[in-house]
């Protein structure tokens, strides 16, 4: 999965792969079939280790604007994090594939589409719970917040740290929808936890 993360699919080797999980050519095909299917494993445990985090800051408070600041903020952390590459392994994956590795590149859209997708549903219950006014565009707000975590994925891949991921972050919290007076008067009350 890192070797993958740092170099992408292409710039992975056949050699590299067996190299560094330290088995023959036979024991890979005989465990993986392809490189395609291992990058698809290989995928999939990524997705698995950063749902983790990116789910729990997401679904994890009441308040839909401190879920997306909880999120980017944890953005701002695990794509800088030293103990693997920078970044995203998603969000840096598959966009200039040629085009007998479209696979490939479809599998790594749909990926992203998916987080897009989650994100999406978070305003739209941010919306019924009346945390965002009611004519919200969602799908353009989704895709705002997308963009800019693919854009901290891109800062950090070319150096940047902790520090001025969370400046991106903190700038990408004041474009968060502003509720009139009037309508945050008439948001229904959660009910208390005791």
């Amino acid at each position: 999965m890192k070797l993958f993360w740092e170099q992408g699919y292409e710039g992975t080797s056949f050699d590299q792969l067996i190299r560094t999980m330290g088995i023959s050519p036979s024991s890979f095909y005989n465990s993986f079939g392809s490189k395609e299917q291992l990058y698809k494993e290989a995928t999939d445990a990524y997705l698995n280790m950063s749902e983790a985090w990116f789910a729990g800051r997401l679904f994890g408070t009441a308040d839909t604007r401190e879920a997306f600041k909880a999120l980017l903020d944890a953005t701002a952390v695990e794509y800088s994090r030293q103990s693997h590459p920078s970044g995203c392994m998603i969000s840096l994956a598959g966009t200039h594939l040629p085009p007998d590795l479209n696979s490939v590149r479809e599998m790594m859209v749909k990926h992203r589409a998916d987080a897009e997708d989650m994100i999406a549903q978070r305003l739209r219950n941010g919306v019924k719970d009346g945390d965002l006014p009611s004519d919200t565009d969602v799908p353009a707000l989704a895709a705002f917040y997308s963009a800019v975590t693919r854009g901290m994925a891109v800062q950090a891949r070319d150096g940047a740290g902790p520090q001025k991921l969370k400046a991106i972050a903190d700038v990408a919290m004041q474009a968060w929808p502003v509720q009139s007076r009037k309508a945050r008067s008439a948001r229904p009350r959660r009910a208390r936890v005791i």
